[in-house]
């Protein structure tokens, strides 16, 4: 591993490319153990992705929804789309075989089953049928909840998973029940059409929407008109990533943790131990962990993965960004280590 690459960063060997359709793959990666590749269905990597010198960089950082599912399957899967003007993802589509070594972070992001639904809704749309397959497959045999999936595309070529998902099908037909919106067959789909598809709610029933954006309003809207709670609704989104996530950190500023004059006190449980540390106001809680050799959990640095989330058990912060939690988590005090600032004389912070 380079040196100037982050302690989190891990060397993954492609052990497969599977070719789904005409323009994605999927890549297998030889899990590499340890706890810190532990995931939840519904999770991403971020990959280091080679650049070219042609065009001025050595590599890209790109996140990919894993599309295995923990528990069932021994290797780490992600799928990967041919965007237009997508770089790292034709580059993966076109180069990617057997042997070669892939950087990636730990798993990130908070696309995951945690409401405890007894009833699931699943929309997708093109790739973003990668995350929502492994809630499938690992609902399915973890559970006895109804599945109910809608799922887009341009035509039949183009489905993703398309014989993995008969099969499901075939093996649950009680109760999982999957339907192919092609356009080339109905057009755009709409709010009122993707209602239409959908059973009557129950309390409990969460719907998880994975796609481009305009889909996941239509869905969204569907899901909210057929009487969906609101806070049980969750979508998945990437964010291009601006700066290097594969960079060791390099400490809290002047004024930072070393300075703990006009501080917050801050209890942190962290990995079964309690620590408490003064919180200078204007550094937020993750470079304070950093700086003291605490092994706080991060990914993207920037506020777009939730790879450092932590529940908020007293005082209160301001986030500077948050492009990853809903209503729902932000209700339940969930916030981004990287992102808070204290705006309490006292705090007490919680890690999964």
């Amino acid at each position: 591993m380079d040196p100037s690459t982050s302690a989190q960063s891990h060397s993954l060997e492609i052990i497969d490319v599977i070719e789904e359709t005409a323009d994605a793959v999927s890549l297998v990666f030889a899990h590499p153990g340890g706890k810190g590749f532990d995931y939840r269905p519904g999770q991403f990597l971020t990959l280091r992705v080679p650049g070219t010198p042609e065009d001025g960089t050595t590599w890209a950082p790109r996140c990919y929804s894993l599309s295995s599912a923990p528990g069932i399957d021994a290797h780490l899967q992600v799928t990967v789309k041919r965007t237009a003007g997508g770089y790292a993802s034709n580059w993966l589509c076109d180069n990617a075989k057997p042997g070669m070594i892939i950087e990636s972070l730990p798993p990130g992001g908070r696309f995951t089953v945690r409401d405890s639904p007894d009833a699931l809704v699943l929309f997708a749309a093109g790739s973003g049928i990668t995350p929502v397959i492994s809630i499938l497959r690992s609902t399915l045999a973890e559970s006895a909840v109804p599945v109910v999936l809608v799922y887009a595309n341009r035509d039949r070529g183009s489905v993703v998973f398309d014989a993995a998902l008969a099969e499901l099908a075939a093996s649950h037909g009680d109760r999982l029940r999957i339907t192919h919106w092609l356009e080339s067959e109905r057009g755009l789909p709409d709010a009122a059409a993707l209602g239409a598809l959908l059973p009557a709610p129950t309390a409990a029933t969460s719907a998880f929407l994975c796609g481009p954006a305009p889909f996941m309003d239509c869905a969204t809207e569907a899901a909210a008109a057929a009487g969906i709670d609101g806070a049980r609704i969750h979508r998945e989104a990437f964010s291009s990533l601006t700066g290097d996530p594969f960079a060791a950190p390099v400490g809290a500023p002047a004024g930072g943790p070393s300075s703990p004059d006009g501080a917050a006190t801050v209890t942190v449980d962290l990995n079964g131990a309690t620590t408490v540390l003064a919180w200078p106001r204007e550094t937020v809680l993750l470079d304070v962990l950093l700086d003291q050799g605490l092994d706080a959990p991060y990914v993207c640095r920037e506020g777009n993965c939730g790879g450092c989330a932590f529940t908020l058990r007293r005082g209160d912060v301001h986030m500077l960004v948050n492009d990853t939690l809903d209503d729902h988590e932000l209700g339940n005090g969930v916030r981004l280590a990287c992102q808070s600032l204290a705006r309490a004389d006292e705090l007490a912070v919680e890690f999964d």
